[in-house]
């Protein structure tokens, strides 16, 4: 990967993750792999396995893989970046489904509707990734509505 498009993604992770989030999901010592669109532009960003960390939208946000969203996770103090679910949603969300409000249990304070997070149990570990819905302390209030519509679910170990 370029420098350049390095340093452009590092700084695009801090703004929309918060400091410290260029560091989880672009560490200095790993390899990445890019996935271009015709022009040239950033579409994709890899682990050196292949396994997706990041897309990059037309507007320049990243959209988070579960390889970013684990990054994001392990990287991050708790609760950056994250929504908090228990039991009784975890084998829903791990097969894709969405978040709903009633099962929250610990939100990012400063996570707003459209913002890309890392969905994770009580206990830690990660169950997907996906867009909220809601602001955080609009997912602490309901008790109805959709949360966080996941994208990718974490198959259990």
């Amino acid at each position: 990967m370029q420098d350049a498009d390095l340093a452009a993604l590092r700084t695009v992770a801090d703004y929309q993750f918060g400091a410290g989030a260029s560091a989880a999901l672009f560490p200095e010592d790993a390899d990445f792999r890019i996935q271009r669109s015709s022009t040239g532009r950033p579409q994709q960003v890899a682990r050196g396995d292949g396994e997706r960390l990041v897309s990059v939208g037309l507007d320049g946000r990243l959209t988070l893989g579960t390889a970013g969203g684990q990054r994001l996770a392990d990287g991050l103090d708790y609760p950056s970046a994250r929504v908090v679910v228990g039991d009784d949603s975890e084998p829903f969300v791990r097969d894709g489904k969405n978040v709903f409000a009633k099962f929250v249990q610990d939100v990012d304070a400063d996570v707003r509707a459209g913002d890309e997070v890392a969905i994770v149990h009580e206990d830690g570990h990660l169950l997907a990734v996906g867009r909220a819905e809601l602001d955080a302390q609009a997912m602490r209030d309901f008790d109805t509505g959709m949360a966080v519509m996941v994208r990718d679910g974490v198959e259990a170990e």
